[in-house]
């Protein structure tokens, strides 16, 4: 699969030409002008990395980065320029962006650089799938992943691929709250990237299908403003 670079520029000569040399390198590219339509982009689509201008109307790329970080957002950032000063290098780099180009630049050293930064992060987004144990208990729930299969009392729960999927993810992070970008990264039914906003009629399916009859509890709850957290009410009580 391709990995996906979502340019942020307000020039838009000059992000037409980084999306024409991007393309010609072998990666996807999607286009935004601002930072407003960079939400709408990365609400419909998965992307890999943000290249980004600093100058733009509105919200700067600056400040974009500073907001993404303090929302947990870890996705690669590469900051370009106009701007050759020292203080707007540093404050990009402590803000959170994995490197910073000033311009005039040749565009082989843009993608060199974005290479790069994909190389050491890998999958920016969470990936249980390393670390996860091989089944999750909770309730009266056991989420087998070798298997793919959840059973309430011993007896299994439908689910679809994308069902299984946002429950493994979830199961696998018990209290960490995710949000919809992190989980719809995640899942790749049939090889096709899913859009956030089906995140919430997942979890809306996967509430009806967690309940045992037995139990009110709510597994997957809402947590505003960021998206959706696990909590599993055993490991809970095993804790106090």
């Amino acid at each position: 699969m391709k990995q996906r670079i979502l340019i942020i520029d307000d020039d838009h000569r000059h992000r037409n030409l980084l999306a024409n040399y991007f393309e010609m390198q072998g990666f996807d590219v999607l286009l935004a002008a601002d930072a407003i339509e960079m939400k709408k982009q990365r609400e419909r689509f998965h992307c890999d990395l943000l290249v980004r201008d600093v100058n733009m109307p509105g919200e700067d790329g600056i400040s974009i980065c500073r907001r993404l970080r303090a929302e947990g957002d870890k996705i690669p950032i590469v900051i370009v320029t106009a701007r050759n000063e020292v203080v707007d290098r540093i404050l990009g780099l402590e803000y959170g962006s994995d490197d910073y180009l000033a311009k005039p630049f040749d565009p082989r050293e843009l993608v060199a650089r974005i290479r790069a930064v994909l190389r050491r992060i890998p999958d920016n987004s969470l990936n249980t799938s390393e670390v996860a144990p091989v089944t999750f208990q909770f309730g009266a729930f056991v989420l087998d992943i070798s298997s793919r299969v959840l059973l309430c009392n011993g007896q299994a729960v439908a689910l679809s691929f994308d069902e299984f999927e946002l429950l493994k993810i979830l199961a696998g992070t018990p209290g960490q709250p995710l949000s919809r970008h992190q989980l719809a990264s995640q899942i790749r039914g049939g090889g096709q990237q899913i859009e956030q906003r089906n995140i919430d009629m997942l979890v809306s399916r996967l509430r009806k299908r967690l309940m045992d009859g037995l139990s009110s509890h709510q597994y997957i709850q809402s947590v505003r403003g960021i998206g959706y957290v696990f909590i599993n009410a055993d490991l809970d009580q095993a804790r106090s």
